[in-house]
């Protein structure tokens, strides 16, 4: 009693809620009151705030690993998956904090004023009350959003009028509802402040009506926040009272129990017992919270023990509002046992927001900190994974480049070296081919007579001939040029193409030397100039005259004797008089004739030499005689002849000079009209050869320029085609360094948001859970 009364004065001095009387009527003030209740509500907002973002968090994760997923070295399928999974996961959890509240369930005997109590507590009359047995089923009472009070019966979603929750819970109703019906009752939050601060309350039926308090706990307890068990202070606590909490104490740790004594108010009748019936109800339901249940201590248990009268409590706050009730006249001491209630009510909110801001939140924080790590360790190792890839590329990045580099360089090099050995080898080929040539030329005589198809000097067969003699000169020059120079040549070629190969071999990257190697290897067959002489076209004009000609003339004689060009200007221009001495002396005269008179000799030994004189003379009258052109001029030279040296040695000279002209024309055969044809040809080729050396020598120089240019060319393409695999492989190492760079970046962000989720829940903790 003692205690009780203290804890009345502290209420009074200002420790409670702040009473004030107001005709004959108490009045609660609240509104001064900083409620218990607001710590549930602050902690709900905060935690719904986090995971909010949590969620915000997880689906940028899931997008993020969408994003490299197509990279399976970055993430994996399973990584991605495993990432997923925690999407529907944070979505089950807010789904729970909407619907977490402050759950206070109500159990007890039936007639034992549970739904008065409530209805206290709610400062209104909702739930059915009376004498006998009257609530059916059970009754959760919840706010609502609206300012409509309506109500739904389980797996419906019709809205009733609130109105008929005496029919459907009341027991004495014709439609009863199964005991383990719930009925939601949602009651505007404005009316009341518990359902304003989120607080849910379950009125039951009595323990004693039915045996099945498993399902009951089952169903309805297990997400209780606080337990009140509303006992009659009019008798004891019973064995069914006793045994519901058992069974609840063996599926929920620590509950949370308070134990309402009501019907207190009879006590009033019998002022002289109160206090040892106080006492009495006090020690029995200590002794069932600490030592029975072991829920509490002692101490503890003392301050969840409460002697009140619902009735009285729900009459006063009804006046309060000015609600139509009947006016009984309420026992003495009434005001002392609405404290209590009311003290009650400061200690069930202090009890349940504490309990459920730990046990709805504690769990919540502990799953929210599990999924931000687990999530982080993902994008973790996503990071590093891009991380060390990144590096990867980077060096790899850094070799190309420097290959590239390195092959421009070298290609630089190799191509001006090889146009200065492409120059010096022409210009070689160039000089050996016209040397060649022109000793070839020389030696034209012997191919040509080399030549033996039958010659005949008709005009088809000659010119059928001539044609067949220019195939044969230009294929024998061509096969001897070829003989002196393929092998030279050839081998100057194949070492030229071998060089350029193994140069350019060297600078090829290491994996595309196999593949080029059947490519850049020289040619299998040796290289051959090919020699266009072109005779047909080169001999073309060439006119062969076969007249017959007395190779002892005497235009013949003096050309040979004289040489082709002595006296050409006076052979083509004759003189129109050649002077002839009028008168030869007499003493000449006379000694020619004595000479020929004494008969010593016509013998040239007796006619002794010509002088110098003579011969001058002959000479001229002979070319006097060779260019008269006419009968005058022969016979001019006879008789000068007859003069000069007798008429005997003229005789003599004739026959044998006609001899030798009857044989030459008798020995004009086709043989020898062949001999002169042949030399007449190698005459006219050899001059045609010669205007064409430097061409021919500079055309086989160009094609072996062509062919080493032609060879350096294709190895050129072929490094173009490497340097340009190599480009492309290098801007697509870059575009992975720059996706890689991207992944990393945003992998490093969003773990760095994980640890600012994971901070963020332990401020949660420390704000409302380590106090």
């Amino acid at each position: 009693m003692a205690a009780y009364v203290n804890r009345t004065i502290s209420m009074m001095a200002g420790d409670g809620p702040h009473i004030t009387m107001n005709n004959g009527t108490h009045r609660v003030n609240m509104s001064n009151v900083d409620s218990p209740l607001q710590i549930f509500v602050r902690a709900k907002k905060k935690i719904n705030d986090i995971f909010i973002e949590i969620d915000d968090y997880v689906k940028d994760a899931v997008t993020f690993m969408h994003a490299v997923a197509g990279d399976s070295s970055i993430a994996s399928a399973q990584d991605l998956t495993n990432v997923e999974a925690y999407v529907s996961k944070v979505q089950a959890i807010r789904e729970v904090l909407k619907r977490d509240h402050m759950k206070v369930a109500f159990f007890g005997r039936t007639s034992n004023g549970k739904s008065t109590v409530i209805n206290a507590m709610l400062h209104d009359k909702i739930l059915p009350s009376g004498i006998g047995h009257t609530t059916n089923c059970f009754l959760q009472v919840e706010g609502s959003d609206t300012n409509e009070s309506f109500m739904r019966t389980e797996g419906s979603e019709e809205k009733l009028s609130v109105q008929s929750v005496s029919q459907l819970g009341h027991a004495l109703c014709a439609t009863r509802l199964q005991e383990c019906s719930l009925v939601h009752v949602y009651w505007p939050r404005e009316l009341c402040a518990l359902l304003r601060d989120d607080v849910v309350l379950v009125d039951s039926p009595g323990v004693d009506v039915t045996p099945n308090l498993d399902e009951w706990i089952d169903k309805y307890c297990l997400d209780a926040d606080v337990f009140v068990l509303v006992a009659n202070a009019e008798s004891t606590l019973m064995i069914a009272e006793k045994n519901f909490f058992h069974k609840v104490s063996t599926k929920i740790s620590q509950p949370n129990i308070f134990i309402l004594n009501n019907r207190w108010d009879a006590s009033a009748s019998e002022p002289e017992y109160m206090d040892q019936v106080r006492s009495q109800h006090a020690n029995r339901c200590v002794d069932f919270l600490s030592r029975e249940l072991r829920v509490c201590t002692p101490k503890e248990a003392e301050e969840r023990i409460f002697f009140i009268s619902a009735k009285e409590a729900l009459l006063t706050r009804m006046r309060e509002r000015e609600k139509p009730v009947s006016s009984p006249i309420l026992a003495d001491g009434h005001q002392i046992r609405y404290f209590e209630f009311v003290d009650f009510e400061r200690k069930f909110e202090e009890c349940i927001s504490q309990s459920a801001v730990r046990t709805k939140f504690a769990q919540h924080s502990r799953r929210g900190k599990n999924i931000a790590a687990e999530v982080m360790s993902a994008l973790e190792q996503v990071y590093n994974t891009a991380c060390e890839m990144k590096a990867s590329k980077v060096e790899k990045q850094r070799i190309l480049q420097e290959q590239l580099t390195a092959i421009e360089e070298q290609l630089t090099s190799i191509t001006r070296q090889m146009k200065e050995k492409i120059g010096k080898m022409v210009e070689s080929v160039e000089n050996k081919v016209s040397l060649t040539l022109s000793q070839e030329i020389r030696r034209l005589s012997a191919l040509v007579d080399e030549y033996d198809t039958p010659f005949r000097t008709e005009r088809s067969a000659l010119e059928q001939y001539k044609r067949a003699l220019h195939r044969h000169v230009e294929s024998g020059l061509g096969s001897r040029l070829k003989k002196r120079l393929s092998a030279d040549i050839g081998h100057e070629m194949d070492e030229a193409q071998k060089e350029m190969a193994d140069r350019m071999y060297t600078i090829l990257p290491v994996h595309k030397r196999a593949a080029a190697a059947s490519v850049i290897m020289p040619h299998q067959q040796p290289f051959e100039v090919l020699y266009r002489l072109n005779c047909d076209n080169l001999c073309a004009d060439f006119h062969e005259d076969l007249t017959f000609r007395f190779s002892y003339g005497i235009t013949a004689l003096i050309q040979r004797f004289q040489g082709k060009n002595t006296n050409k200007i006076a052979l083509k221009n004759p003189p129109a008089y050649t002077p002839i001495p009028a008168v030869m002396g007499p003493p000449a005269a006379t000694t020619d004739v004595v000479r020929l008179s004494n008969g010593g000799a016509a013998g040239a030994g007796a006619m002794g030499p010509l002088s110098a004189e003579e011969w001058g003379m002959v000479s001229r009258f002979a070319l006097s005689a060779l260019t008269s052109q006419g009968t005058m001029g022969g016979l001019l030279l006879s008789g000068l002849l007859l003069k000069t040296v007798g008429w005997r040695v003229v005789v003599v000279t004739g026959a044998v000079y006609g001899a030798l002209y009857a044989y030459e024309r008798l020995t004009w055969t086709a043989k020898a009209q062949e001999r002169v044809f042949k030399r007449q040809y190698v005459a006219h080729a050899s001059k045609k050869l010669r205007l064409i050396v430097d061409l021919t020598s500079a055309n086989c120089s160009h094609q072996v320029q062509q062919e080493l240019s032609t060879m350096f060319a294709r190895l050129c393409r072929l490094i173009d085609e490497a340097t340009t695999e190599m480009d492309s492989e290098l801007s697509e190492v870059r575009e992975a360094i720059t996706r890689l760079e991207q992944a990393s970046t945003s992998a490093k962000k969003l773990r760095n948001k994980a640890n600012y989720l994971s901070h963020e829940l332990q401020l949660f903790d420390d704000a409302f859970l380590n106090n």
